[in-house]
């Protein structure tokens, strides 16, 4: 190929790449509203990003992963956690957790009624944009380790999940049959994942309580006086617990308001009753 040859072919690769980046660029803009439900932004959705951008929120979350990456992504949140809870948790964040004991430095902003309510359909919204699956995962903080603390014991469990190991207090089991190592995948694998609110080693508490001895606990829990759900022994118990989780809310514990479980609602529509089952035989194993 000669210099005139290469010039060429040099301004026409260059005008090629031009015109598609022209051409995909002018296509995005026309998608952007069906991409980002531009018809459902009302005056609340707006206020909630004025909210967002107020308290400075984005210098500790992310969104679509961008952000300060010091706390949780927050792109999904509103499917991984329900209204309630984030009200709650909003309202004071330190009923939640021991800021002490985990590092949950989440400041209590007092925000207003209103600011909640619309902070939170802002990211209901945000939740809801074809971001075409970026970030790749979420981006899930469950806190420092530290040394001799029960949340050490926390990671050690997450690790042993990884890696296939049973968890503190659950029962041998054959990964190839039993039902049970099927529900111990499920119950990291769901949407949303169990895992992001349920600890399994004993103590540990984060979005949710931990489910360290669950089977021995339902037996208490049905047995006890103030027990108003229908279930009749451990396993329907839990069963109840993962498709109706209002039924019974345990009195004085911080995962409800107002008689409502934080316990997202979808379980039962978005799982197959088979795997309802695994997840309950898997629970069940926690003695």
């Amino acid at each position: 190929m000669n210099k005139k040859q290469t010039r060429f072919f040099a301004f026409a690769a260059s005008g090629v790449a031009a015109l598609a980046f022209i051409g995909m660029t002018l296509h995005s803009h026309t998608r952007f509203g069906e991409l980002t439900n531009a018809q459902n932004i009302t005056p609340a959705v707006v206020h909630g990003k004025d909210v967002w951008h107020k308290y400075n929120c984005i210098n500790c979350h992310t969104l679509f992963g961008e952000g300060a990456y010091y706390a949780p992504d927050l792109t999904k949140i509103t499917q991984h956690r329900g209204a309630a809870y984030l009200q709650a948790y909003m309202r004071d964040p330190s009923k939640f957790y021991d800021e002490n004991r985990h590092r949950r430095l989440m400041p209590k902003q007092d925000l207003s009624e209103q600011e909640i309510t619309d902070l939170i359909l802002f990211l209901d919204w945000v939740s809801k944009v074809d971001n075409q699956n970026w970030p790749p995962r979420p981006i899930l903080v469950v806190g420092a380790s530290i040394p001799g603390s029960d949340f050490s014991a926390q990671q050690q469990t997450a690790n042993a999940i990884q890696g296939g190991a049973q968890p503190p207090g659950a029962r041998p089991v054959n990964p190839d049959l039993n039902p049970i190592a099927l529900g111990q995948a499920l119950f990291r694998k769901v949407a949303p994942a169990c895992v992001a609110c349920h600890s399994v080693a004993d103590g540990v508490n984060m979005a949710g309580p931990s489910l360290a001895g669950i089977g021995a606990r339902a037996k208490e829990r049905i047995a006890a006086a103030e027990y108003t759900g229908q279930a009749k022994d451990a396993a329907a118990y839990i069963r109840e617990s993962i498709e109706k989780p209002s039924a019974y809310v345990v009195p004085g514990a911080m995962y409800s308001a107002n008689g409502q479980s934080f316990m997202p609602t979808t379980y039962a529509k978005d799982l197959k009753p088979e795997q309802i089952e695994q997840l309950v035989a898997y629970l069940s194993s926690l003695e």
